[in-house]
């Protein structure tokens, strides 16, 4: 399985970062339509292995050419790939994106403190987050790592998306880092199943409650991260539970139901879905005695996007793509405008 979040790459490149030459390709500028943007990055080593993309694998390739280079001269480099410039060698590739997208290559070595990316790797598996700065330059190789409690991600004008800065008449890339989102199933029947999957498919890491015997057996769920069994009233003291980034209460009980609301209620979750339609939320509600407008968390139930989904597979879908969109702060409408040809919208 593929994921491109920074954390499963340096899964891959942290036991391995003396057995091979290593080296970090990053995005720093794009101009015009290009399928990652700046920040996306990508690491190579010396048996011709990729971890992560930079383009839709039309570029890789090449990429890992110029990487060899890197390996060899242990010096930075940049590159660039312009898909409306016939000359280019992204336009004899016939990509079709038409943008031009900016490069660079850092040799990742013991002697330059393998780029701060031991200092990543380590804070990113505790569940912290920071800001990665790599400087811009042909040769010269220069990286640092601030972690959050050292610089305020939200208050910083960086937000989300990674910055070029000049600083010292240097040019330095400054990208957001942060964990895969986490994401908490209450409820570990069959149907989570395919949340399950599609969660991890997206590189997310993925917690399961169950206390009943004959739920969340391991044979069922041999992707999930955890399992946990313990009494609900004491879930918030799982040294997990301030990694959670959404919930998703799904044991089809309604007691079980209402007391997971009640507990998440005082968790950081930003996302919090119940599996049902709108009559079973006011039952679960009325049995936490909760009263939705005073919810510290707003509940998405019915959960999901309207997707027109039925089966389980469709369902999970759904959940994950309205919990996406939140955590990235995103709409979850249709980017081109198409849905709004489908009669049944437009009335």
């Amino acid at each position: 399985m593929m994921a491109n979040h920074f954390l499963p790459l340096l899964e891959h490149w942290y036991p391995r970062r003396d057995e091979h030459l290593w080296v970090l390709a990053t995005v720093y500028k794009t101009l015009g339509p290009c399928y990652r943007k700046a920040g996306a990055m990508m690491l190579f080593n010396d048996l011709g292995q990729q971890f992560g993309l930079l383009s839709g694998g039309c570029l890789e390739a090449d990429i890992q050419r110029q990487a060899a280079r890197v390996m060899h001269s242990k010096q930075a480099l940049t590159i660039s790939y312009d898909g409306g410039d016939e000359d280019d060698i992204a336009f004899q590739l016939g990509i079709g994106c038409g943008g031009t997208v900016y490069i660079v290559l850092q040799p990742i070595l013991a002697g330059l403190n393998y780029l701060d990316l031991i200092e990543v790797y380590e804070h990113l598996s505790r569940g912290g987050k920071g800001l990665y700065s790599q400087h811009i330059s042909e040769g010269t190789v220069a990286a640092k790592w601030q972690a959050q409690d050292s610089v305020a991600l939200g208050s910083s004008s960086h937000g989300r998306c990674a910055t070029l800065i000049e600083q010292d008449n240097q040019t330095w890339l400054v990208t957001p880092l942060s964990p895969p989102p986490h994401l908490l199933l209450i409820g570990a029947g069959v149907d989570a199943q395919p949340l399950v999957a599609m969660a991890k498919t997206l590189g997310w890491t993925v917690t399961l409650w169950d206390s009943r015997p004959a739920n969340g057996r391991r044979e069922y769920f041999l992707s999930a991260d955890h399992i946990l069994r313990e009494p609900l009233d004491q879930l918030m003291h799982n040294k997990l539970a301030t990694d959670w980034d959404a919930a998703v209460v799904m044991s089809h009980n309604l007691q079980i139901d209402a007391d997971a609301i009640k507990v998440l209620q005082h968790s950081p979750i930003q996302y919090l879905a119940l599996l049902g339609p709108a009559s079973r939320r006011r039952q679960v509600l009325a049995l936490a005695q909760l009263d939705k407008q005073e919810l510290s968390i707003p509940i998405a139930g019915p959960a999901g996007l309207n997707l027109g989904a039925e089966l389980p597979e469709g369902i999970a879908l759904s959940i994950l793509a309205e919990c996406h969109a939140l955590l990235q702060g995103a709409a979850g409408q249709s980017i081109s405008g198409v849905l709004t040809t489908v009669p049944e919208l437009r009335s």
